[in-house]
């Protein structure tokens, strides 16, 4: 007698059978309907989803969060109801059946998944109240960390904090082995059921906080959005958001110490919120916390203010308007002052196990996403950078960036414009002031001729030195190389 297959295949069977997918639920709803359900608002989407078919009951039943008659969802869950009750996903009483997850369609790397996850709290204006186990789902923290993450071919992959489990299912798709860790049981059991639920079988789930679950390994790629809040020490503590540690320690204690846990050129990358204190820069700050024969690329995107800091995470809690609130907010407050914290950044810090420059990068822009391909590109021409002493680089081959365009101000008819300004179109959309030296030679730079030769011209057609001009600009190209204005060829063909 051949068995039954187990739970988590036939759901997905019945998922993929109604086109509960990414694209079905989009289509289904309509972009008013699926933009009002993004900000948490369900009529519009109710509205759609009076039919009765099995797509329209599973969105009810999972995103909208609303009671569906038990005969509806047995047509759109044959035979799977009682098993989904007894695995404590949904429950059911008086004919009616109630989601206790969230079961959210993804569309990931050309492929369809789907995301178990605590409710969406705050639907409709509902307190959004949560236990401090909750479990977030898909939330921009976690999609800003997919677009951020690189998606090169590896052996082992680190997610580190796991949550339900999302960046573990993309870590899934380029690397052998992904090890999942959090210390909130409910997040490891979500994972282990979303890894089923997705056919994925080379995530490993460990409990453990931080690094202790893996000690004396290594990864190739260490990916990260811990629990970042920086908040005052006591009171409760949602899991998904607050480590328990004091200020920001928790981010530092990762960039300290995860480079220790990477193979020769693994990365670590990781979603995180820092205290800017007092009169001390921010670069300068997470500067010290680099350790020796490390790369990085550390992007600031966002500076808070701390009011708008208090208020944003009192309400992401749920207790804005509650009895307490303003106390929690003045205890909040007083603490930064104590702490002398005048504001909070949010960005990406990028490390890399291999010697090389630090780039802090105040970048508050529109960047292409995802993101991803960018920091590769800015760690494949630092290690370029790295192998090319300076006879080397004016011996080598530029060649302007595709995506690059010049940008001239001044009064029309104008010999010489008042600025130029080189404007990358992709990636993290860099703009960079250039002189007539640095525009020439990036105009020029067609691969034909060497850094050296384009030099040269330059000096002779501005009437100045050329031993001169070489010194002057080489650090100028070597700046250009790593933002990704050009790229040089150091074995150019004759």
């Amino acid at each position: 007698m051949t068995a039954p297959a187990p739970l988590t295949t036939r759901l997905r069977e019945s998922l993929a059978r109604a086109d509960y997918t990414h694209d079905g639920v989009v289509e289904l709803l309509g972009p008013e309907a699926h933009a009002a359900l993004g900000r948490n608002e369900t009529t519009p989407a109710l509205r759609r989803t009076a039919g009765g078919s099995p797509l329209e009951t599973l969105v009810r039943l999972f995103l909208l969060q609303t009671v569906v008659p038990r005969a509806s969802a047995e047509a759109a869950l044959p035979g799977l109801v009682e098993a989904l009750r007894a695995e404590r996903l949904v429950e059911h009483s008086a004919g009616e059946v109630t989601a206790l997850v969230d079961c959210r369609p993804y569309a990931a790397d050309d492929r369809d998944l789907w995301v178990l996850s605590d409710l969406t709290p705050g639907l409709d204006g509902s307190p959004n109240r949560v236990g401090t186990d909750h479990v977030l789902g898909i939330s921009p923290a976690s999609t800003s960390l997919v677009q951020l993450t690189l998606r090169h071919p590896v052996e082992r992959s680190l997610d580190l904090g796991t949550g339900c489990g999302v960046q573990a299912l993309h870590l899934a798709e380029h690397s052998r082995e992904v090890v999942a860790t959090d210390v909130n049981p409910r997040a490891l059991w979500l994972t282990r059921l979303n890894a089923a639920l997705n056919e994925v079988d080379s995530i490993d789930v460990r409990d453990g906080s931080l690094l202790e679950p893996v000690a004396g390994e290594r990864f190739d790629l260490i990916a990260t959005n811990p629990p970042f809040v920086i908040s005052p020490p006591g009171g409760d503590r949602l899991t998904y958001r607050d480590s328990g540690l004091p200020g920001d320690q928790v981010v530092e204690r990762i960039v300290r110490s995860a480079p220790g846990h990477l193979s020769d050129g693994g990365w670590l990358q990781v979603l995180a919120n820092w205290a800017i204190v007092g009169d001390q820069p921010w670069d300068e700050r997470l500067l010290t916390w680099l350790a020796d024969g490390t790369s990085a690329l550390v992007v600031q995107r966002e500076v808070i203010d701390p009011a708008a800091y208090v208020e944003l995470w009192l309400k992401d809690a749920g207790l804005h308007g509650s009895g307490d609130y303003l106390d929690r907010y003045d205890a909040w407050l007083s603490w930064f002052d104590e702490q002398r914290i005048e504001g909070v950044g949010f960005g990406w810090v990028n490390v890399r196990n291999a010697p090389g420059p630090r780039t802090f990068l105040d970048h508050p822009y529109a960047v292409e996403q995802p993101i991803a391909p960018a920091v590769a590109a800015w760690g494949d021409a630092v290690e370029v950078l790295g192998r090319l002493d300076d006879d080397a680089l004016l011996a080598a081959h530029p060649v302007v960036a595709p995506d690059v365009r010049q940008e001239t101000h001044g009064l029309p008819g104008e010999a010489d414009p008042e600025t130029i300004v080189l404007r990358q179109q992709r990636g993290l959309r860099r703009a960079r002031a250039a002189d007539t030296v640095v525009a020439g030679l990036v105009g020029a730079a067609d691969g034909d001729l060497s850094t050296a030769q384009l030099l040269d011209a330059l000096a002779t057609l501005l009437a100045r030195d050329a031993a001169e001009v070489k010194a002057a600009y080489l650090p100028e190209v070597r700046a250009l190389v790593a933002e990704g204005f050009i790229g040089v060829d150091p074995t150019p063909g004759d």
